[in-house]
């Protein structure tokens, strides 16, 4: 087990680092990180083409990192310790990408990703909460600290109430994302405390 924990670390993070929304937006003719947040997550992809096609296929192809971070943990290095680790590099690998000199985005759709992928139960509990949180404050930066903390909170609870279902070893997951959102949304968590976040417009 112990010996899988490096290949899930580092293919993990280099699928997370392929920048999706830098690419995306590179095809609609602008460079994301001038705009908006700076960021590569398809909230700033639509900040910065203004459109939401292309918003959605960064969400698709973040998506898609994720999910393909655990499964390849899970089935290709057959450890649920590794597939917890290459979930939470890709999240890792994202927000600090190796190809755009360790800039990316704040990890909210990989996150989300890797957990259902993870832990169906958890996932099904914790996103639905962040995508309320995201739809009534129109705050990214809220839900995604919303999926990240709760994300946490949620496998400690079901590795301890329902050991069954979650194993111990999926908390690693939990802990690692969620300093890597908050480390991340810093310069958010300011500006939420003195409310001059930016809130989702298209404009």
């Amino acid at each position: 087990m112990w010996v899988a924990l490096l290949p899930a670390a580092a293919i993990g993070y280099l699928l997370g680092s392929i920048p999706v929304g830098y690419l995306v937006g590179k095809a609609w003719g602008v460079d994301v990180r001038e705009h908006g947040s700076g960021r590569t997550g398809g909230t700033n992809v639509w900040r910065a083409t203004k459109q939401i096609l292309p918003s959605l296929l960064t969400g698709l192809g973040d998506i898609l990192k994720g999910v393909a971070a655990v499964y390849f943990g899970r089935f290709v290095l057959g450890s649920e310790l590794a597939a917890a680790l290459a979930g939470a590099a890709a999240v890792y690998g994202h927000n600090w990408s190796v190809f755009l000199g360790w800039r990316g985005g704040a990890g909210g759709v990989t996150t989300s990703a890797a957990l259902i992928a993870l832990s169906p139960l958890a996932g099904g509990i914790v996103v639905p909460i962040g995508i309320i949180v995201l739809i009534f404050s129109r705050l990214a930066s809220l839900g995604t600290l919303t999926i990240a903390t709760g994300a946490l909170v949620a496998l400690v609870a079901l590795a301890w109430q329902v050991p069954s279902v979650l194993s111990w070893q999926d908390v690693i997951f939990g802990v690692l994302v969620a300093f890597a959102v908050v480390w991340a949304l810093r310069p958010n968590l300011k500006r939420l405390a003195s409310g001059s976040e930016r809130r989702i417009t298209l404009w």
